[in-house]
């Protein structure tokens, strides 16, 4: 369901992203992550259930020699490869797939995942243009095409474009996620408080949006909000810098200085050398070698 936020009429929603679309940096902590990372992150698929694992990628090999003319065997190997990072190789499935099928809408999506993961936004771009010209109703290249145009700075079209996604797919956790990056970016944190809590209830045990709420909270002033927010963070993924950066920041702002210490700590453990995490471990008086408490 809609909720107030997606409620605002176009033309209001319109004023809001005049301007620049960077995310808020609070203090030393990192920026919001752009995408859910237990979505699918190296193929627009929605339905496979393999893996990157070499045996898997030869299994699908066998099946593409099987079948050299079938576009959805490319695109599935395609899919596994790129989530294996091996982008190039997907690339030349996804081709493939789109020679044989010039209308097979999810190859186009894939492909243009690929190209926007190694940064090639305006083909990127073109690729999701082209799967939404031949599937008008494909929520997840909506998602996919307002992160492209997020990341430009075209803040209205995004904006667009999940809210798009929202009306077919009301279920889908990255377009409220993201539309909530796009609020929390111009200090409409209520709107981004808002579409966070919708991403919490339909992803489930993501350290993401846990994360970005937590900020917005920061934003808010609601310090403990932050904190709970960021506690579950950390316990979904214990080896995010920047969730503990976020949580030493919460409990830095509410004067919990033992946990803030703890928090730093943590995240000095994963990155030794990262100086904002040094300077924080620092402000809070910290000292190398002693032991904190970092949960009750």
């Amino acid at each position: 369901m809609l909720h107030g936020a997606g409620m605002m009429q176009p033309h209001a929603q319109a004023r809001r992203f005049r301007g620049a679309t960077a995310l808020i940096v609070l203090g030393a902590v990192l920026a919001a992550c752009s995408t859910l990372t237990k979505q699918p992150t190296s193929s627009e698929e929605e339905d496979t259930t393999y893996s990157a694992a070499p045996a898997n990628i030869a299994s699908l090999s066998e099946v593409v020699q099987r079948n050299p003319t079938d576009p959805q065997a490319f695109n599935m190997r395609g899919t596994v490869l790129g989530r294996a990072g091996r982008y190039e190789e997907a690339l030349a499935d996804f081709n493939k797939a789109i020679s044989l099928d010039p209308n097979y809408a999810q190859a186009y999506a894939n492909r243009g995942l690929i190209y926007r993961q190694t940064k090639k936004l305006d083909r990127a771009l073109a690729d999701y243009n082209r799967a939404l010209a031949i599937d008008a109703n494909y929520a997840v290249a909506y998602v996919s095409r307002g992160i492209v145009y997020r990341q430009q700075g075209q803040g209205i079209q995004a904006l667009a474009d999940f809210n798009k996604a929202i009306s077919i797919r009301p279920d889908n956790a990255e377009a409220y996620y993201n539309r909530g990056l796009l609020y929390q970016a111009q200090s409409q944190h209520q709107f981004a408080i808002d579409d966070f809590t919708t991403a919490i209830g339909l992803s489930q045990q993501q350290a993401e949006p846990y994360i970005a709420r937590g900020l917005s909270y920061m934003a808010a002033k609601d310090y403990k909000a932050a904190a709970g927010d960021l506690d579950t963070a950390v316990q979904f993924e214990p080896g995010n810098l920047q969730a503990w950066m976020s949580r030493g920041l919460a409990y830095e702002r509410i004067g919990d200085k033992e946990k803030a210490a703890g928090s730093y700590a943590k995240a000095l453990n994963i990155d030794q050398n990262y100086e904002p995490a040094k300077q924080a471990f620092a402000r809070v008086g910290g000292k190398y070698g002693q032991t904190y408490q970092t949960f009750n």
